[in-house]
């Protein structure tokens, strides 16, 4: 498939089950290779990704993976990731690089988030000078936290009380492990359990579908005034992610890379 549908059926396998997804250049094609606890269904998590993109099922081939190997061929796909100059993604297994004023240790166990991917960084890196230097200390809602990697940021940047939410089991579990092996305080629970409130700043970064299906409640968890940053959208999918949130937020497509198109908006 395509670069820009391979990262999209990348992150799609992820949220149906994958434990991570490798791509690899073939020519002008991309070939992905998902790794997945041995109990999964294999066809029933490729079709499952795939319907959330409203794609057909790609040709496709299962194959067992010792637990040694799994756990090297993992570990070696993530490295230190660079947002800015100073602030840096750091694998739990690996050492900071010496340049890094702001170092988020991140471990992304079962659940999606290490920052390599082109939607996630979208985020980081209009999220850095939303937040950093601020005089005040704004509410943040993670919601889709998978890893916690933005939520996570989101403290070491200086934000006041902060909400991680999944509807994921182990996306909480490493959402919190990751929290506490940083040192910083989240509030994280499943979206049942979210308090009504407002928020000043409202980061999703899951896929377009999802998105739009959720504007009634982002809206409803954004103050007036309040901004929302949303990500995991193809930049052919954006204008129909800004339109389902012009209602209730002036939006615009705010930045564009590899395919992949971030969309910001304030409350009205």
């Amino acid at each position: 498939m395509d670069p820009a549908a391979a990262d999209a059926f990348s992150e799609a396998l992820m949220d149906a089950g994958a434990q991570s997804v490798s791509l690899e250049t073939a020519g002008e094609r991309m070939r992905l290779e998902a790794l997945a606890p041995a109990q999964a269904d294999g066809d029933a998590l490729v079709r499952e990704a795939a319907h959330a993109l409203g794609l057909a099922a790609p040709i496709f081939r299962t194959g067992r993976v010792e637990d040694e190997d799994w756990v090297r061929r993992s570990q070696s796909q993530f490295g230190p990731i660079r947002v800015s100059d100073a602030l840096w993604i750091v694998p739990s297994w690996h050492e900071p690089p010496a340049q890094a004023a702001t170092v988020v240790r991140l471990d992304p166990g079962l659940a999606f988030g290490t920052g390599s991917h082109v939607s996630t960084r979208l985020i980081l890196q209009r999220l850095e000078p939303l937040l950093r230097g601020g005089a005040a200390q704004p509410r943040v809602l993670d919601y889709g936290c998978g890893s916690g990697i933005l939520a996570i940021v989101a403290a070491r940047l200086g934000a006041g009380e902060i909400a991680a939410v999944d509807i994921d089991p182990q996306a909480l579990e490493a959402t919190s492990a990751n929290a506490a092996a940083n040192g910083v305080q989240l509030a994280v629970c499943a979206p049942e359990s979210l308090p009504e409130e407002g928020y000043d700043v409202v980061l999703a970064n899951i896929l377009a579908g999802p998105l739009i299906a959720l504007e009634p409640l982002l809206a409803a968890r954004t103050r007036p005034g309040g901004r929302i940053l949303l990500s995991g959208i193809l930049e052919t999918q954006a204008a129909a992610v800004v339109q389902a949130y012009s209602a209730d937020f002036v939006v615009s497509v705010t930045a564009t890379d590899e395919g992949w198109a971030l969309v910001e908006g304030r409350r009205r």
